[in-house]
């Protein structure tokens, strides 16, 4: 038994050796040929991975990089909203500052009157006839014939009213008449609307011995029972001159701007307006 175990070791062994001594005997040339051949076949191929396993990582974090946009985009559309939100929160704000700065510097200026403030809500300024309407009415004492006024001077009278709103004839109507006195000559005019114009008024009923001034500033006289006395119209800027005296007149530019008139004061109470009404009834 062991003499067979012994020949057997050597035939492996023989065998081993034999296998060593062919392999080192090779032409290796042969194998780097067929090497070559296996990896011209295989490089495009692994090429071709590498690419699309590169393009794929691109295309992932291109796609990623959309995702981080829109969200950047949506993170901007809601700030852009709240921005327009909080400046539209603060033209309101100056707004209202605005308009109570205004009331403020109104009633400052006829702290000698019983006034309701209120704002223009409609308009119509046209040639012909012209109404403005504003946002009091009987509700706060606001009736027929009350006189409105704004920070510059007289902007009309109240011609009708409902419970809520009042609609003013202003002095550029046609149709509108004031009761004026001249600041420096003190001569006594009526000022109408002008027709012809509704930028300016016409002061008429002149007195052929009037002693108008260029500039002068015109004033409500307190006559005829709706205006008190001493509210600026506007200022003289053109006499002309007629042969027939009752066609005498004069041009005036009114002391209020109609087309920018936001803010007025109704004037509820004054104190000669008590005898102009016990005279009246």
């Amino acid at each position: 038994m062991n003499k067979k175990t012994g020949v057997i070791g050597i035939i492996i062994t023989f065998l081993i050796l034999t296998t060593l001594v062919v392999i080192t005997n090779i032409d290796t040339s042969k194998f780097s040929y067929v090497e070559g051949i296996i990896n011209k076949l295989v490089m495009p191929v692994q090429n071709g991975l590498t690419y699309l396993k590169n393009k794929t990582a691109k295309n992932n974090q291109f796609f990623e990089d959309i995702n981080n946009l829109k969200k950047e985009n949506e993170d901007l559309k809601k700030q852009n909203e709240e921005l327009s939100k909080n400046l539209s929160e603060l033209g309101i704000i100056k707004a209202e500052n605005k308009t109570l700065r205004e009331y403020a510097n109104l009633t400052d200026q006829y702290t000698k009157y019983t006034t309701v403030p209120a704002y223009i809500i409609d308009r119509d300024l046209s040639n012909l006839t012209s109404t403005i309407v504003i946002n009091v009415g009987k509700s706060e004492g606001v009736s027929k014939n009350m006189p409105v006024v704004s920070e510059k001077g007289v902007v009309g009278h109240v011609i009708s009213s409902t419970e809520t709103t009042s609609k003013v004839q202003p002095i550029i109507d046609s149709s509108s008449s004031v009761s004026a006195i001249m600041n420096i000559s003190r001569d006594n005019i009526i000022v109408k609307g002008n027709l012809g114009d509704s930028n300016l008024l016409k002061a008429t009923y002149i007195s052929a011995d009037a002693d108008l001034v260029l500039n002068d500033d015109v004033e409500t006289s307190g006559l005829g029972g709706i205006y008190p006395k001493g509210l600026r119209i506007g200022r003289l800027i053109e006499i002309k001159e007629a042969p027939n005296i009752t066609e005498k007149y004069a041009l005036i530019e009114p002391a209020v701007d109609f087309s920018k008139l936001e803010t007025v004061l109704v004037i509820i109470k004054w104190r000669d307006w008590y005898k102009w009404k016990i005279i009246s009834m």
